[in-house]
């Protein structure tokens, strides 16, 4: 290897030199191969095995994103008031739990339909309290010079466990009879850990209103403002990916599943190549930002006419490469903007707009695939992911032309998190 290549091989997988990134890296892997396998046996059992159809699985689906909607923000309480290893072991513990009972009960062949409600809806309120926690716990395993790379890596390997996680999983729940080990991975990780090598974060005393303020905070900081927008409108209606290409493979490619696993696991490459590629960025920019939401939506829109089922699939690479690009960005500039004892309170509003734009995108993208088509489906998220990166492209360049002198790009940096960030200024001070 070239003294060249080795320096991008260093910066991109920088954070992995960091023993309990490391650990936290692998324990993940295969713990997001058990929530794949987990997903996938929930829907199949429901369609194939019960035979019923798509309300069930709409209510099933509805249960488990509910307290998110409900309960997000205080998630994100918990994980400010709390150690977020240690809750992050329990919050494992308890999907462990869970997924064992549900493969418990598939096994005995005595699962019902309300069994599953239940399960999927307990599972949800233990993700209220996980997400943020996961996500805010970054910073304190790498610190916040390499969050942006330790966010991108974590794309990366949620698309590689997309890809080999129903293989990996299959061989543990062949082995365990279920996926409860896949959770059990992170919670060997996390034990492992050295906790006097961790940045803790300030732990936010038990007080009255921190709700009210953690989202005054955010309406007082323009990055996080422009930044929570963008992510709103694009993962709203940008990705919806698992209902409309099926539809695509079934209508326009006149194929069935296999059509649709191919599709979706070609996109999945090109998205672990964007999680690559941002990996080895050293800091995101609210212009960085901006280019990689008009990218993707661009890549997109054109991805909707494509006229064969090649081209479709040459297409979906960048699709999925710049919607990874987008995330690990917009992922890193809401952690590097937020002070640390805020930080798993505006993680929360970043899980519950993420989860929660699958509940209104999906629908909307829905109706107009069957109403129209389903590349008008695809085309219809493609266009508001423009606008919405383009309606700050637009505000960011008249205040460039509106300042004095030429300006320069910034890093976000927690340091610089209270100033002007729209365009190349830097970050308001304040996952």
């Amino acid at each position: 290897m070239s003294p060249r290549m080795r320096k991008a091989s260093d910066r991109t997988f920088s954070s992995l030199k960091i023993r309990n990134y490391r650990l936290y890296f692998v324990g993940q892997l295969v713990s997001v191969s058990g929530t794949w396998i987990q997903w996938v046996a929930q829907t199949s059992l429901i369609v194939y095995t019960l035979h019923k159809g798509g309300v069930v699985l709409g209510i099933a689906t509805g249960l488990q994103f509910l307290p998110m909607f409900v309960g997000g923000m205080w998630g994100g309480i918990i994980a400010d008031r709390y150690d977020k290893r240690t809750t992050l072991i329990w919050t494992q513990a308890l999907q462990a739990v869970l997924a064992g009972l549900f493969g418990a009960l598939v096994l005995a062949h005595v699962i019902q339909v309300w069994q599953i409600y239940v399960l999927a809806f307990l599972f949800g309120v233990v993700t209220v309290v996980d997400m943020p926690a996961r996500q805010a716990f970054v910073s304190e395993m790498v610190g916040s010079a390499e969050v942006p790379n330790a966010v991108a890596l974590n794309s990366a390997m949620f698309n590689s466990g997309r890809l080999a996680g129903p293989a990996l999983a299959a061989i543990l729940i062949k082995v365990f009879h279920g996926t409860g080990p896949a959770f059990a991975a992170v919670i060997i990780a996390l034990w492992l850990m050295r906790p006097e090598e961790l940045q803790r974060a300030p732990i936010a005393p038990r007080a009255r209103g921190q709700l009210r303020e953690g989202l005054a905070f955010m309406r007082k900081s323009q990055v996080l403002k422009d930044t929570l927008f963008v992510i709103t409108i694009v993962a709203t209606f940008g990705f919806n990916f698992t209902i409309v290409l099926p539809l695509m493979a079934k209508t326009n490619f006149h194929g069935g599943v296999g059509i649709y696993g191919l599709l979706s696991s070609i996109m999945a490459i090109g998205a672990i190549g964007g999680g690559l590629v941002v990996a080895g960025r050293k800091k995101p920019t609210m212009r960085y930002l901006i280019a990689t939401g008009l990218a993707f939506g661009t890549a997109e829109l054109i991805a909707a006419y494509m006229p064969s089922i090649a081209l479709e699939a040459i297409l979906l690479i960048p699709v999925g490469a710049t919607s990874m690009m987008f995330l690990a960005t917009a992922n890193s500039t809401l952690q590097l903007s937020s002070p640390a004892i805020m930080r798993g309170r505006v993680m929360a509003v970043y899980s519950l707009l993420f989860v929660g734009g699958t509940a209104v995108g999906g629908p909307a993208a829905g109706w107009v695939s069957q109403t129209f088509s389903p590349r008008m489906g695809l085309a219809f998220g493609a266009v508001l992911s423009i606008v919405a990166s383009g309606i700050l492209w637009i505000r960011a360049r008249n205040e460039r032309v509106g300042r004095r002198g030429g300006a320069r790009v910034v890093p976000i940096t927690e340091t610089s998190a209270m100033g002007d960030i729209a365009g190349d200024t830097p970050a308001p001070a304040a996952r």
